[in-house]
């Protein structure tokens, strides 16, 4: 596969290196040497500098021999002229936008049919599905949706005290009796782990689990987190995303605050929400955090543009008693930081557009993609007709060394898969596979267009 991608900020970066590591021909247009000069020093993808706006610049990447184009700028107007022209050069072409602006995307429909956008992002609708994942299991400190929300992945903390350390997998199966929970990976030392039956659980470890939505609040509670009900919430940071939380959490029974502390703005604001109490305030004084009486809250949600005064936000709050902070941060690598400081839940705009793009980058029928860390991916894919691995059982399949079979959707049941199960025509895989090893699942699953 041959993708160019317009965008060398943190987006293209992310995305760039993953596919980078696969192998796959990359090509990364910019207008800033700078942040070229850190792709060619991280990975081995073609760079060029201009502009992704520019037809001269398209055709120089080869946008007539690409698979895909990815226009994923900080700027709704680049990312769809980008496309416009791409349209215009190679028509057949899967073109793929990052757009935040709803007076665009209310249009998608418009937009595939003019200019052949096939598939917009905002990762904005993202963060905020993200969060409200979030508040319904606070356990959870990364959470995603399979199978259009009925198979959850989720990734909590085993921290001192938790009854499953020291449990041996195989251990822990029979221990859940009924429930289906398949731990899917471990995250030991940023190192992830493709569980086998011997392998235990230890204190420490960030074990990523799947289930189905149903079952979720019970394997919490097996997990040994008690959930507790979230009836109150602060936001701090009324921008965009600010704004597109609050609106979301007024539909449910949460009581809301937001605080933002530019005045002008909270009066924008306070015209735009229902139900949310908008304070002006500094979500870095802790004066002001006092007075709003922040620790009796239940979650307070820091959402500003800038990641420093987010963490220190999110700090002063939980000094200040309240149980669960849910920090935003821009750059990804800050990421394994912030938890040696206290803070576990965090969200990410841009990690958020880049597992949404790559649930459209891969191949072999797979209709969803959601990454564990930066070493491996849980992938949903749908078996067809004539794929070569209908009517062959698990053990007889040769996954490379790194891979795993999670459990298997068919039609509206889900199986908890062993070695003698066969595959069937229709079925829905979700496989949890290592980086290294997804482009031979990917021939796999394309195989007789599985």
């Amino acid at each position: 596969m041959k993708a160019i991608i317009v965008g060398a900020g943190e987006v293209g970066f992310h995305i760039a290196k993953r596919l980078a590591s696969e192998n796959k021909d990359v090509v990364v247009i910019d207008r800033n040497p700078a942040v070229l000069q850190r792709i060619l020093e991280h990975m081995d993808v073609q760079v060029l500098e201009g502009s992704g706006c520019s037809p001269k610049v398209l055709g120089e990447a080869g946008i007539t021999k690409a698979d895909m184009l990815l226009a994923v700028t900080d700027s709704d107007e680049i990312n769809l002229m980008a496309c416009t022209f791409a349209n215009m050069l190679a028509p057949g072409l899967t073109k793929l936008a990052r757009i935040r602006n709803d007076e665009y995307t209310a249009y998608g429909q418009q937009l595939a049919k003019g200019i052949g956008i096939g598939i917009i992002i905002n990762p904005e609708v993202e963060v905020v599905r993200t969060i409200e994942h979030m508040l319904r299991a606070p356990g959870a400190v990364d959470i995603c949706d399979l199978a259009d929300g009925r198979i959850k992945i989720v990734g909590t903390w085993i921290t001192p005290g938790n009854p499953m350390a020291g449990t041996n997998l195989m251990d822990l199966r029979r221990k859940a009796g009924d429930m289906d929970l398949i731990v899917a990976a471990i995250v030991r030392d940023d190192n992830v782990i493709v569980p086998t039956g011997s392998d235990v659980i230890l204190d420490g470890d960030l074990v990523y689990f799947v289930c189905e939505d149903r079952q979720l609040q019970s394997v919490f509670s097996f997990l040994g987190n008690r959930s507790g009900k979230k009836s109150s919430v602060l936001i701090i940071g009324g921008g965009n995303i600010g704004l597109r939380l609050a609106r979301a959490l007024e539909k449910k029974p949460v009581h809301v605050k937001l605080m933002d502390k530019d005045p002008e703005r909270c009066a924008v604001l306070a015209g735009e929400l229902d139900r949310t109490v908008v304070l002006v305030g500094d979500g870095t004084d802790q004066e002001a955090l006092l007075e709003e009486n922040v620790g009796t809250m239940d979650v307070v949600v820091t959402m500003t543009g800038n990641e420093e005064s987010n963490i220190l936000s999110s700090l002063l709050a939980k000094k200040l008693g309240t149980p669960m902070a849910i920090t935003r941060l821009n750059k990804i690598e800050y990421m394994p930081l912030v938890r040696a400081i206290g803070l576990e839940h965090i969200v990410s705009p841009r990690l958020s557009a880049v597992n949404s793009i790559f649930k459209h980058v891969r191949r072999g029928g797979v209709l969803s993609a959601v990454a564990i860390k930066d070493g491996a991916e849980a992938l949903e894919a749908l078996v067809g007709p004539e794929s070569d691995l209908v009517g062959r059982a698990l053990k007889d399949l040769s996954f490379p060394k790194g891979v795993l079979v999670l459990c298997i959707m068919r039609a509206d049941t889900v199986l908890i898969p062993a070695g003698h199960d066969v595959i069937q025509r229709g079925d829905r895989l979700f496989i949890l596979s290592l980086t290294e090893s997804i482009p031979e699942v990917e021939r796999m699953l394309s195989r007789g267009q599985a």
